[in-house]
């Protein structure tokens, strides 16, 4: 998969059937979103292609307004999402630098300058509710009309449902922000993780006889809290560990966000390394506890109720399997609409 930080030059630019959007997570209404558009592409011998923004939209605007209160908590990181994409079958990727420049175009200067000279569309998908333009003036019936215009196709994909529910990167922020990971993997189709590379840390965890590697998280997650996770990247299968996600209140007052993880019974050196941090259930909140003692008490409860959650799931799957609905949580019912 290709990917450009804004719009491709002439040498790099081919025809394509595109998509555009946030993309935040790659939920399940993506995913059936990405496999249209691969279909076409197929079908009209085109280019895979998604624009998506860095950064978030509504993030630019709370910046700018200064209350930074009104951006969305990211579900995913920007390597994160850019391998969904390429799971889901895309051939390339425009990460277009979200700017007032950008904010300020006109839905028919949006639609020259970017789909028709920079990205040669020729099939366009997207979903009902789509806006474009300066505030938004832009709509699904305009972009059909260019289209008409400047000859490509524009097709709108309806809501995909889980039961009742929209399935949309909103309703995966909810059910992080609720610690409720299980309706998370429904929404997402997979579980809920974060990479990243290992950094230097204060070392402070191998004082308190927890050592942890440390990832930096550069955005406000969707979930913070303490959590039991498995960690891949390591060794040939996932490692067990507990990790905490958050500002880590009780040491420092700074409001860096970081995702610390202690692995069970692993002391070997890890910096550097890409990881993958799958989180599997949810603990507790994040505390600030009035000393050290107080904090490393605290720890070993959570190492100890982690280890206690991986003993109960090698039971479970030690376990003769049953007849009933446990595994097919997730699956598409019959209401559901693609």
């Amino acid at each position: 998969m290709k990917v450009f930080r804004g719009l491709p030059n002439d040498q790099a630019r081919a025809p394509c059937a595109l998509t555009i959007g946030n993309f935040d997570g790659v939920h399940r209404g993506h995913q059936a979103l990405l496999a249209r558009v691969r279909a076409a592409a197929d079908s009209l011998g085109l280019e895979a292609a998604v624009m998506t923004f860095e950064p978030h939209p509504r993030e630019y605007f709370a910046r700018r307004s200064g209350d930074l209160s009104r951006a969305p908590a990211r579900i995913a990181n920007l390597r994160d999402k850019l391998e969904a994409l390429e799971q889901g079958g895309i051939d390339r990727v425009i990460v277009e630098h979200f700017n007032e420049h950008f904010a300020a175009m006109s839905p028919d200067e949006f639609t020259e300058r970017v789909l028709v000279e920079g990205l040669h569309v020729k099939w366009l998908m997207v979903g009902e509710d789509f806006c474009y333009g300066a505030r938004r003036a832009g709509n699904v019936a305009m972009l059909v009309e260019a289209g008409k215009r400047h000859g490509f196709h524009v097709e709108t994909l309806p809501t995909v449902l889980e039961g009742e529910q929209r399935i949309s990167s909103s309703a995966v922020r909810a059910t992080l922000a609720a610690g409720d990971l299980d309706a998370t993997c429904a929404l997402l189709g997979h579980p809920y993780s974060i990479s990243g590379h290992v950094i230097h840390g204060q070392k402070l965890g191998r004082t308190l006889g927890f050592p942890t590697l440390n990832l930096r998280v550069m955005h406000r997650p969707a979930l913070q809290g303490i959590f039991v996770v498995q960690v891949h990247g390591l060794a040939d299968g996932p490692l067990p560990a507990v990790a905490s996600l958050g500002v880590r209140p009780t040491v420092e007052d700074a409001g860096r966000m970081l995702l610390e993880v202690h692995l069970f019974d692993y002391a070997q050196a890890c910096y550097g390394k890409l990881v993958r941090v799958e989180f599997l259930q949810k603990l507790r909140d994040e505390e600030k506890y009035v000393d050290l003692d107080t904090l490393t008490a605290a720890i070993h409860r959570d190492a100890e109720q982690a280890r206690a959650w991986f003993a109960a799931r090698d039971a479970r799957r030690a376990a003769p399997a049953g007849c009933g609905a446990a595994g097919r949580a997730g699956a598409l019912t019959a209401t559901d609409r693609i």
